[in-house]
């Protein structure tokens, strides 16, 4: 950390650095810490409750330097993800150690470490709301995506337009212009950090950021083109996301839309793409000893048939 990094910086300084750093780590130039301070608007005596699991916390006590009186509430914490209280300025140190820590550490201690950073950046985020999210998305400013099904051919693909949102709620629509019944855990994994549903997901083991408060046009504004959405663990359906193009929204039309597709989604819990291949050979083949099996298990399926106006209104059900 610079002696410029110690200066408490205004809100468009504070942004314009954040966003420059983003963009400088996405394009893979450099690998420097964001390192930055905002005056405080709270009593120093003011806590904030930051969830650790014990992973994240061993990995802070053993990779960063955090001084005795944050290391001692990290030690003191109990089993189990805990919320430890931290102020304004252990977030700063937070802020400070966990970026450097991350730049360096490996495989699961890097995740660890940046989802941490992440809680603690959406913590100043509330605080100063006009540095993160400066400017929400216009209501009428839309993203074309196009969401293709990995190691699935022929492939299976959609292609959708629709305003900015969350990452929770662009998990919906995901779900529902696929065909999927959104009965599993699901991910989203976008640079080194992965979002998922902290309330569906509490039990999980994974380390994860939260995709409630996440909208679509933080990654955007970052200059991110392409990230990765995983549907059922077990199975392992991979998406690919791709950000096709920023668009005015036409005022006659209505949305969420899906322009165009092709091929109707994998049954759930046929045993991913593997299993896929095995399915269609067997309900494709009155003579496969499972034929008969298959086609009790899911009915008459068509793996050509797509309805872009049908996903169109699923999508459009989303709440």
């Amino acid at each position: 950390m610079t002696p410029d990094d110690d200066k408490p910086l205004t809100p468009a300084q504070a942004r314009q650095k954040l966003q420059k750093g983003l963009q400088d780590y996405l394009a893979g130039r450099g690998s420097e810490a964001i390192v930055f301070r905002l005056k405080r608007t709270k009593k120093a005596s003011h806590t904030y409750p930051l969830k650790l699991t014990p992973h994240q916390r061993e990995a802070l006590l053993r990779l960063t330097r955090l001084g005795r009186t944050l290391t001692k509430k990290l030690e003191g914490a109990g089993d189990g993800t805990q919320i430890v209280p931290v102020t304004w300025n252990e977030l700063h140190t937070l802020n400070d150690e966990t970026g450097q820590a991350a730049v360096s550490a490996r495989n699961a201690d890097k995740k660890r470490l940046l989802v941490v950073l992440d809680r603690v950046v959406k913590f100043f985020g509330e605080e100063h709301a006009e540095v993160f999210d400066p400017k929400p998305a216009k209501a009428d400013r839309l993203f074309q995506i196009k969401i293709t099904l990995a190691n699935v051919k022929p492939a299976i693909w959609r292609r959708i337009q629709i305003p900015d949102c969350t990452l929770l709620r662009l998990n919906k629509i995901i779900q529902a212009c696929m065909g999927w019944e959104d009965y599993h855990m699901w991910l989203f994994e976008i640079g080194d950090t992965e979002y998922g549903d902290d309330v569906i997901d509490a039990g999980c083991d994974r380390d994860f950021a939260s995709a409630r408060k996440v909208k679509l046009s933080r990654f955007i504004q970052a200059g991110v083109k392409k990230f990765w959405y995983t549907y059922d663990m077990g199975d392992d359906w991979g998406h690919v996301i791709q950000i096709e193009k920023l668009l005015d929204a036409d005022p006659q039309a209505k949305y969420p839309l899906c322009l165009e597709g092709k091929r109707a989604c994998p049954p759930e819990d046929c045993g991913g793409p593997p299993g896929y291949v095995d399915y269609l050979e067997a309900i494709a083949d009155p003579e496969h000893k499972q034929h008969e099996e298959m086609l009790k298990w899911r009915g008459p399926f068509d793996p050509e048939a797509f309805d872009a106006k049908a996903a169109t209104n699923q999508m459009r059900e989303v709440r």
